[in-house]
């Protein structure tokens, strides 16, 4: 049930600020977030297409992929949770279906993701993200380092 409370907590979290951002005048963004220093900006993007926009005009695959996708995410959660252990692996994969929830509502409620920062910092200056795409790198990036781990264990 742990897990279950952090996929809601995420998707609740990354979903009220884009509601926040939602309601307030295009016109004030970009704007720098207080206490940053300037190192992240608030952005106002609508995101019709996947990352960067692409495949914007097809609105129908758009939406079943990612749909596709969190089934399968959830389906592997479901299936982890009927075992003992791998925490870890339980935990990324929450991570990870906490943010993809957030989005999979944007493109099915709204017809757009809602991507509002970016860091100000490099190439990741012309990127802007939501908390649901953290979340969802981050559940990877545990998967990842879980695998490597085990992997060195196996050798």
């Amino acid at each position: 049930m742990v897990f279950i409370g952090i996929i809601a907590l995420l998707a609740a979290l990354d979903l009220l600020i884009k509601s926040a951002i939602e309601d307030q005048e295009e016109a004030g963004f970009p704007k720098e977030l207080e206490g940053s220093g300037g190192k992240i900006l608030l952005h106002k993007n609508h995101n019709a297409g996947f990352s960067f926009g692409y495949f914007k005009d097809h609105p129908s695959m758009v939406k079943m992929i990612p749909l596709a996708v969190a089934s399968f995410i959830g389906g592997m959660l479901a299936s982890l949770l009927q075992r003992k252990g791998n925490i870890l692996e339980k935990l990324a994969l929450s991570v990870a279906l906490g943010g993809a929830v957030s989005n999979l509502y944007d493109r099915l409620v709204r017809h757009y993701v809602v991507d509002y920062f970016s860091i100000q910092y490099g190439k990741l200056k012309k990127v802007v993200f939501n908390l649901g795409d953290l979340f969802i790198f981050l559940g990877a990036g545990i998967i990842l380092i879980v695998e490597i781990i085990k992997a060195f264990k196996e050798r």
